[in-house]
């Protein structure tokens, strides 16, 4: 059963599937290296991460990872520094020993080969000092900062150690029915679930870690000015909108419309500090990681009576929408488009708004299935790979219309046509028909009709 842990991670921009993942692949490769004579490492990234990797600091990424680094532990600041010293020295301590590590020549962008499992494929080899192969490696990062072995995608990684969840649930029928049967709200079956993995001491405190993290990272982005990374030259944003925004409020000429002008500003704030590499968190992915923090920014500065509790019903909830996607759909661009990021962003913001806000488990499913609904057929097709345009902005008008949702949820009873499940399942079969150009290769889409000079 995933959790609350799974959907909200710590990490580092500018991409869950090709920065956390590979990083994270990388320090799992590593790790098995220790005593073993290991002299050159070298890692093919293949079909999206070859692509689209160069924008997105995979092969950061994986020099940080093969160094020892996890994306919740290394301070953005000190990236770059052990990098460049890569490159410098073309050396590496990899499982504990110096080997010679040239990252322009040991990390190959190979656009050619098939990836028959997942399209991001990572594949490891470590050699001795004779030439002779020690350990290889291939795996996959399928979103969100999932990586799986090639050979165990789709294959459960539940231990038989782990403790059963009191209410387990695979689809969004399933979570409603335990609902009614127990007479609990979805929050509180996610927190049951969570319980019988961890204390409320503990799960509590990661809750308010996450939510620490994502204020942070909306009032560092709300702050700094400057140019994004790569050769877009994007400038940011989010702190000329705030003083604007300051400055209405101030002059008392607020148009009625100007609180969507404030929930852009949170979402933008997020994604160009994601854009720049700095600490966000993964909220499912990278890509869409401004999404939720803005719709719960606006809860917590906007709606009357907000508070603490509010805010854990809302990640609990919204986890809970993360789990019935990641189970029945995927969250990756790069298998499904940005549906299945900003789309199932925007359904788990809107559903945690709802369960905020005082709505029931089927309003809450309501609102869930139509943000979703309205994402379907979403491209992702970044421009020069890089997760800036359109990426900032859509994050903006999901949370746009997480909030909506929410609203035209709460004005119903929770009936409705089509169910959340149906949605997944359309987003699942949409994201499949779906031509590989317009899934996070830059071939595609925005990334080929605007004319770089």
């Amino acid at each position: 059963m995933l959790g609350v842990r799974d959907l909200f991670r710590v990490g580092i921009g500018p991409s869950s599937s090709h920065t956390v993942g590979p990083m994270k692949a990388a320090h799992s490769f590593a790790a098995t290296l220790a005593g073993r004579g290991v002299a050159r490492v070298r890692c093919d990234l293949m079909g999206s991460l070859a692509w689209t990797g160069a924008g997105h600091a995979t092969d950061k990424a994986v020099v940080l990872g093969l160094a020892g680094f996890l994306p919740d532990a290394i301070a953005p600041e000190q990236i770059d520094m052990i990098v460049e010293q890569a490159r410098k020295e073309r050396e590496l301590v990899v499982g504990g020993r110096v080997i010679t590590f040239d990252p322009d020549a040991d990390i190959v962008f190979d656009r050619d080969s098939a990836t028959p499992v997942h399209p991001n494929t990572l594949q490891f080899v470590a050699y001795d000092a004779d030439g002779a192969t020690i350990e290889t490696q291939r795996w996959c990062s399928i979103g969100g900062g999932f990586i799986v072995p090639e050979d165990m995608v789709g294959i459960s990684l539940s231990g038989e150690e782990e403790a059963t969840p009191p209410f387990p649930f695979r689809t969004g029928t399933d979570l409603l029915a335990i609902c009614r049967a127990h007479g609990l709200s979805i929050a509180e079956v996610m927190r049951a679930n969570e319980l019988a993995l961890t204390s409320t001491a503990e799960l509590e405190a990661y809750l308010d870690r996450v939510i620490e993290v994502m204020m942070t990272c909306i009032d560092r982005g709300m702050q700094a000015d400057g140019i994004l990374p790569g050769r877009l030259k994007v400038p940011r944003r989010a702190r000329a909108l705030r003083q604007k925004l300051d400055g209405d409020r101030f002059r008392n000429r607020q148009a009625p419309h100007s609180i969507m002008d404030h929930i852009s500003l949170f979402a933008i704030a997020v994604n160009e500090e994601n854009a720049a590499g700095c600490r966000v968190v993964t909220a499912p992915t990278n890509g869409a990681a401004g999404v939720v923090p803005a719709v719960l920014r606006y809860y917590r500065d906007f709606w009357p009576g907000a508070d603490r509790a509010g805010m854990h019903d809302f990640l609990l909830t919204a986890s809970a929408i993360g789990v019935l996607t990641k189970l029945n759909a995927s969250i990756s661009g790069a298998e499904v488009g940005c549906q299945g990021e900003v789309g199932t962003a925007s359904a788990m913001a809107a559903a945690g708004l709802a369960a905020a806000m005082g709505a029931n488990e089927r309003q809450i499913e309501n609102a869930a299935e139509i943000a979703m609904e309205h994402h379907l057929g979403m491209t992702c097709d970044p421009i020069a790979g890089l997760v800036q345009v359109p990426c900032i902005e859509r994050n903006a008008f999901g949370a746009i219309k997480a909030v909506n949702a929410a609203s035209l949820s709460l004005r119903g009873d929770g009936t409705h046509v089509v169910s959340l499940d149906q949605v997944i399942e359309t987003m699942m079969r949409t994201g499949t028909d779906m031509h590989a150009k317009y899934k996070e290769t830059s071939q595609g889409g925005l990334a080929v009709s605007f004319p770089e000079c």
